[in-house]
């Protein structure tokens, strides 16, 4: 009898969710922050420089902090994030900064306020002015000026004293922004000085006017930058990146659209392959979306161009986690079990498995947040929220959701609900178990050609060798050091175009590749660090010439150096983690095999990556790491059926005994791989096809990764675990393979 109240439950829950979605998407959207990366600003990294006889310590840190953070207010940017980084450097992003240029110059004058004689002699200096006492006002010819209110009137009456006493023509106090001894002079470099005013009085008053040739706006933002304060040490900028809101804007866009066409060519496969367990996944899906997003809102994290990537990729892990369970379902079924049974056999069996794939991910994902830096962090954080989200969703979800319809008896005798054909159900009388239960792949012997799979691996990490030495590879500034430059236009630029615009500015380019559509931008290299005058003067040039700002990334060779001995610390650290925890779970014969299979994948995106000359950059070790996390997703489930299976075999006494095993348990799991790729690579292929072109190499780095995770899972580590079995064997002659039934069981607890 069809219990209708469960259905009318689950109908019910689904319009709570449709509705919850649909009332506060909205708000939460419009709630969480977004990256410079998606609406333009800009991001720089400070070292801190003491002075003469100062020591960079923590109080130091947070009182330039507190600065900075002063005169952020005076750029009137909302939420800004500046941060302590190290023992001696100071990140500042700034999203949505419409004034870069005035922004990078503000943030970093030092706002040391001077008056110095003829002679250069210091007579007065900021700390002499009352906190707060700066303001825009206008001389006795209304031209706009600076008013500042001294603490001390007899302090300046003293000053003009001296001054008016000197010879005509030397009388002058001139007043100095950033005074730097042995270069700035009244008698020469001029450069920093706002005015020197003749004195041929004294003046007993504690107001003193500062003009110059100000604007309006000059002498409000003088005003601020005064009252703001002078930093308590000078700041040196070692990296920086900047982004225009035209870049960020079609950043946005476009990724959101290729997200959607992923996600919903995943939702249309899930559909007609899984039916009905489909539809619960698309379900579980939504909600894996909506809380996801949720949690970003509530940790009031900032949403960057890769955190997207990480969420739409995010939705893979989800499907992944549905095709595990589906897929054991199915296998269940065909035994011979009613749908109610194998729904409960198969959700309990499959939980071990998506566990362990989904710690292996996350473990690769928090290496990544901890060495990463920007916005790699960002990715690294959305992809730690999506897995932990993607398992309560796609465990406990999607088994509450398929036992309210499964407990009504509606699929009582109907297996083809759940993609399974009747003439593949075997009769419960049978006692067919899983290791004996025939698959599509039958004929397949993986074990049989292991030996050429394993030469042609050799043969590609060999010429991998080769090209890295003919050919190197093209690392970014992130890893080189340098200026990137990323110009866009309404028409179609040419490299001799670009070239020409950059020697009009004195500026020789180093390397210059045209991207977009219709070759609409521009990325150009450049050799050093650019200044920030030569930024400054650059974006002019370009938004004058094409109306659209420049990104302009700059990186010192220290910061290079640091970035790219953190990527491979990140890289080691996340394999030795895996292996330590695949031999805990499993045995160190299939530790070693998956690190192997890890790093034959990484190699192998490195090769390409060589041949095709294609940019080196952060986002690339991203890319590797996430490979690490999903093709060790493969790996674990192959070699989590395969210790299922050991459990058939008491004792194992021949090599062909452990060839049939890891047969089977390839076979059985093949369905399940190739559709988790399927899935995953839809999404990376929108992700190429009509992201930013920002994450493009990036996702070309995922699609490499992903098909050479599926081989490497398949004919590698399985097999290599194979070959240390087959050695263990003849060494003691028999294996009991009691101990894996035994750590089997506990697994499905």
């Amino acid at each position: 009898m069809v219990k209708r109240s469960r259905i009318v439950a689950f109908f019910l829950i689904l319009l709570l969710i449709i509705a919850t979605i649909g009332t506060t998407s909205k708000g939460i959207l419009s709630n969480i922050k977004l990256g410079l990366d998606l609406q333009g600003g800009f991001e720089v990294l400070y070292e801190v420089i003491p002075g003469e006889n100062q020591k960079v310590t923590q109080d130091v840190l947070s009182s330039t902090v507190e600065s900075l953070n002063r005169r952020v207010n005076v750029l009137g940017v909302s939420e800004p994030v500046i941060s302590i980084e190290g023992k001696n450097r100071i990140r500042v992003q700034l999203a949505g900064v419409k004034d870069q240029n005035k922004a990078r110059e503000i943030l970093s004058t030092q706002a040391k306020l001077t008056f110095r004689d003829y002679n250069d002699k210091l007579m007065l200096t900021g700390s002499d002015l009352k906190e707060g006492g700066a303001k825009p006002t206008f001389d006795e010819n209304n031209t706009p000026a600076v008013s500042v209110t001294l603490k001390d009137k007899n302090k300046f009456k003293e000053v003009t004293q001296k001054i008016s006493a000197m010879p005509q023509g030397t009388n002058l106090l001139a007043i100095w922004l950033d005074f730097e001894e042995g270069k700035d002079s009244i008698k020469g470099n001029q450069e920093n000085m706002i005015s020197a005013p003749a004195v041929s009085q004294v003046f007993n008053t504690d107001t003193v006017q500062i003009t110059g040739n100000f604007t309006v706006k000059e002498s409000k933002e003088l005003a601020d930058l005064l009252n703001a304060g002078s930093l308590p040490v000078e700041l040196k900028e070692v990296y920086s990146t900047s982004v225009g809101a035209q870049f960020g804007e079609q950043a946005l866009n476009e990724t959101i659209l290729a997200g959607i066409i992923g996600i919903l060519l995943i939702f249309v496969f899930m559909l007609g392959y899984y039916r009905f367990p489909g539809f619960i996944a698309v379900v579980t899906l939504a909600v894996y979306i909506f809380l996801t997003l949720l949690v970003f809102d509530w940790m009031n994290a900032v949403l960057t161009l890769p955190g997207i990537a990480a969420l739409i990729l995010g939705v893979g892990m989800a499907v992944d986690a549905n095709i595990i369970t589906y897929e054991r379902i199915k296998d269940e079924i065909k035994l011979g079990r009613s749908v109610k049974a194998a729904v409960a056999e198969g959700t309990k069996n499959s939980l071990s498995t998506i566990f362990d794939a989904n710690l292996t991910t996350l473990l690769a994902a928090g290496v990544l947040f901890f060495y990463g830096t920007s916005s790699v962090k960002g990715f690294a954080t959305t992809l730690i929220i999506s897995i932990l989200m993607s398992f309560i969703t796609a465990v406990y979800g999607t088994r509450f959701f398929m036992n309210l319809w499964v407990n009504s008896n509606i699929f009582n005798k109907r297996p083809g609900w759940f993609g399974v054909n009747k003439k593949h159900i075997h009769d419960l009388a049978e006692k067919m178990d899983l290791y004996h239960l025939p698959t599509r792949f039958d004929k397949l012997d993986f074990v049989k050609t292991r030996k050429i799979f394993y030469g042609l691996s050799i043969g590609v990490t060999i010429i991998g060798i080769i090209f890295l030495f003919v050919f190197g590879l093209n690392l970014g500034i992130d890893f080189s050091s340098g200026t990137r430059i990323e110009v866009s236009s309404a028409q179609p630029l040419t490299k001799e175009e670009i070239k020409g615009e950059f020697d009009s500015l004195n500026l020789k380019t180093e390397d210059i590749v045209l991207a977009g559509t219709n070759n609409q931008s521009g990325v150009v290299r450049l050799k050093g660090v650019l200044t920030k005058q030569e930024i400054a003067d650059l974006k002019s040039h370009f938004i004058k010439k094409y109306k659209s700002e420049p990104n302009v990334s700059t990186v010192s060779p220290t910061v290079g150096k640091e970035l790219a001995k953190n990527a491979l610390k990140a890289v080691l650290i996340a394999s030795l983690g895996i292996i330590l925890y695949v031999s805990v779970r499993f045995e160190w014969r299939m530790g070693v095999p998956t690190v192997i299979a890890l790093l034959h994948d990484a190699f192998f995106i490195i090769t390409i990556f060589s041949l095709l000359q294609i940019e080196v950059d952060l986002t690339f070790i991203a890319a590797v790491l996430t490979i690490i996390g999903y093709s060790i997703n493969d790996t674990i489930v192959t070699f989590d059926r395969i210790r299922e299976n050991l459990r058939h075999k008491k004792k194992i006494k021949t090599v062909e005994e452990l060839e049939e095993i890891t047969n089977i348990s390839i076979r059985q799991t093949l369905t399940r791989s190739i559709n988790t790729v399927l899935t995953v690579l839809v999404a990376v292929v929108a992700l190429l096809i009509f992201g930013s072109d920002a994450i493009r190499n990036f996702a070309l780095a995922l699609l490499i990764g992903m098909l050479c995770g599926v081989y490497s899972s398949l004919f590698i580590a399985s097999q290599f675990w194979l070959d240390l079995k087959v050695k263990e064997l003849k060494k003691k002659g028999t294996l009991n393979t009691e101990k894996a039934k035994k750590e089997n069981l506990e697994g499905q607890v």
